[in-house]
């Protein structure tokens, strides 16, 4: 699922980068989906990208990370500890695109001129349900600092927290916080036992 996730956002952001009005239309913006009730704009934005580096980078991520989650899922499929997995999946993806939304919904319904596009929300939220399954896997920070995914995921929320409150930048950090939030829960929403497994990955190292 993850291939195709990338496939249909790379054809739909290409057609929009030279197509001005599909990019406005599928866009987020608040104050249409709230007044207009422009519902949709919630999950098609999640589909159109600013630019080329914008889509490669986020795609890049996504399937680093969205490989790793449908193999997680898939194990714990073939371990009978889930069934559906390529659902889940899509459903995480898909979920994570609307949720990490809607706090900015909230912050931006009255403000016509805010507009954001991309998928940095569902991607946080992939990448963080991937560390809920392998806490201590290592992340490259800025691609060169090797991190621990535990560590990466406490230093992200933390920044993308302070970035929110400074508002000093075009990036949504609000999306990227609250899809991370949403990612890491995600596999309790599934089966709440999962618990144990983040917690024997967590306490591996300590206990001999």
């Amino acid at each position: 699922m993850t291939i195709v996730f990338i496939i249909i956002t790379g054809i739909i952001s290409v057609l929009a980068f030279n197509n001005e009005q599909l990019f406005n239309k599928m866009q987020f913006n608040p104050y249409q989906v709230y007044h207009r009730k422009e519902y949709y704009r919630l999950i098609s934005h999640g589909f159109v990208h600013a630019d080329w580096m914008h889509l490669i980078i986020n795609m890049i991520v996504f399937y680093s990370f969205g490989t790793a989650v449908e193999n997680y899922f898939g194990q714990m499929e073939a371990e009978g500890y889930m069934r559906f997995s390529k659902v889940w999946f899509t459903f995480l993806y898909l979920a994570g695109i609307v949720i990490s939304s809607l706090l900015t919904l909230k912050k931006q319904k009255e403000n016509p001129y805010y507009n954001a596009v991309g998928a940095s929300g569902a991607v946080s939220a992939v990448t963080f349900c991937a560390i809920f399954f392998a806490p201590y896997s290592q992340l490259l920070l800025y691609a060169i600092i090797p991190i621990p995914g535990i560590v990466f995921g406490i230093l992200y929320l933390v920044f993308s927290q302070y970035m929110s409150r400074r508002g000093s930048d075009n990036i949504n950090h609000d999306a990227h916080f609250v899809g991370a939030v949403f990612g890491f829960l995600f596999p309790l929403m599934i089966k709440f036992q999962f618990i144990h497994i983040f917690l024997d990955q967590v306490l591996k190292p300590f206990i001999k």
